[in-house]
């Protein structure tokens, strides 16, 4: 592979292999794709299809029992323990169903969360908190917090504080799964317009509706990669 071929996420061959008491359980086989930059697609299957599993080696919260993963032409099982932590601090942008907001913080504070872990200076950490509130349309509602907020308000919180890094991937897990469908048509509109503007997104679903507004989706089955669709868009 020729790390420098400008493909932003490469994995070839993953496996994850489950050691428990007296049984091994299998949750991937032989998982191979890639992504390019500014691709937005979904991964879906049925629950226990390894979804779950595959979001969390592509957000290199977990490592494959076999096969490679790269990311930015770097192989991430080479990776420190701090080089990981900086990937996942600033290089994917995590949204998950459960919003993980701190419920006494402004919506301000909240996204201004990976920065002070960061240790970014004050004035810069403030003009980016600003940038991505206003990408997700939540300006006039920054100084609220989590119990003020819609639902639909609070997952825009969440993802403008995946943004806050400018990170290379948004990975959203089930990021409709506890709004109602016209708020999820709101957020997957937001979604759009974040990957028109550049942004390169995956989205883990069970949800056909949802993962039909996206370009492409590779469909797992039993760990295994079942088919893929595509369409112009």
């Amino acid at each position: 592979m020729d790390p420098q071929d400008g493909t932003l996420i490469r994995a070839e061959n993953l496996w994850k292999i489950y050691k428990l008491e007296k049984q091994e359980v299998v949750a991937l086989q032989g998982v191979t794709f890639t992504v390019q930059p500014n691709e937005f697609f979904a991964i879906m299957g049925p629950s226990g299809s390894g979804k779950s599993t595959l979001m969390n080696l592509i957000g290199c919260l977990d490592t494959p029992t076999e096969g490679n993963y790269f990311l930015k032409g770097k192989l991430v099982s080479t990776m420190s323990e701090n080089e990981l932590a900086y990937i996942r601090n600033r290089e994917i942008g995590f949204v998950f169903q459960v919003f993980n907001l701190l419920p006494r913080a402004s919506a301000f504070r909240n996204v201004e969360l990976p920065l002070i872990y960061k240790g970014t200076k004050k004035h810069e950490s403030e003009e980016r908190v600003r940038k991505a509130l206003d990408m997700v349309e939540m300006t006039p509602r920054m100084n609220h917090r989590p119990p003020e907020l819609s639902g639909g308000e609070r997952q825009r919180v969440a993802i403008a504080r995946a943004l806050v890094n400018e990170p290379s991937i948004l990975l959203a897990d089930e990021p409709t799964g506890n709004l109602d469908s016209k708020t999820g048509s709101e957020i997957m509109n937001l979604f759009r317009k974040l990957h028109d503007q550049g942004n390169t997104i995956i989205i883990v679903t069970h949800d056909r509706d949802i993962a039909h507004q996206t370009q492409r989706i590779i469909f797992l089955k039993d760990g295994k990669i079942e088919r893929e669709e595509r369409k112009g868009g």
